[in-house]
């Protein structure tokens, strides 16, 4: 059997257990030809194959980072693709990788910010999530956090209180004044009542 016989679309299934399953074995054989294969088929002619490749891609990269990151730039291109499913997969990829290979996305910045921006959910809190690590790359920390609080300025009520909280790793005493000013500044837009008390919790927390 190939890697592309063993994902779920090929044996039938509806579910993602057979996806987890084998990045989970990949991950474990350290199994660089299985990975290339993966990739080889992300333009498949069957978009089925094409999500499953991209969901095994980055389960494989939340285990094992190392495996996929010489594929960033592989997986920057895909984020114009017409296939959403691609598209935020291959964000989720990219933050995987993001540590493995900051100089490469640091030069994505200017397309990831833009898909980020008009992406789906997903696409957009794996964005920040991109931003975020950056931040605690010291050549990129300036400009990762100024493009971070843009996004916190105006990111969707809903998401602000978890980019609050995954961001309070990098703020530091240079940093902090504006993005508490930041988070403050958030509060009334804020309704629901669990939503602001969690970036309230932060506020506390940080002054």
């Amino acid at each position: 059997m190939t890697i592309i016989d063993k994902l779920a679309t090929s044996l039938n299934r509806k579910d993602e257990g057979p996806n987890q399953e084998l990045a989970t074995y990949i991950a474990g054989r350290d199994d660089r030809e299985a990975v290339k294969e993966l990739v080889d088929h992300l333009y498949n002619k069957d978009k089925n194959i094409q999500s499953d490749c991209i969901k095994v891609l980055y389960e494989i990269g939340d285990l094992k980072p190392s495996l996929i990151a010489e594929y960033s730039k592989e997986f920057i291109t895909l984020l114009d693709h017409g296939n959403n499913r691609l598209v935020w997969g291959a964000m989720t990829a990219l933050d995987a990788i993001t540590l493995e290979d900051p100089e490469v996305i640091y030069a994505a910045l200017a397309k990831i910010v833009e898909i980020a921006d008009i992406g789906s959910v997903i696409t957009k809190d794996h964005g920040v999530r991109i931003l975020i690590k950056l931040c605690s790359v010291q050549l990129y920390t300036d400009h990762a956090f100024t493009l971070l609080i843009e996004q916190l300025k105006r990111s969707p009520t809903n998401q602000l209180p978890m980019y609050a909280e995954k961001a309070m790793s990098i703020v530091n005493d240079k940093n902090k004044d504006l993005f508490l000013e930041t988070l403050s500044s958030r509060l009334d837009d804020i309704e629901k009542d669990t939503k602001r008390k969690r970036v309230e919790k932060v506020i506390k927390k940080l002054s």
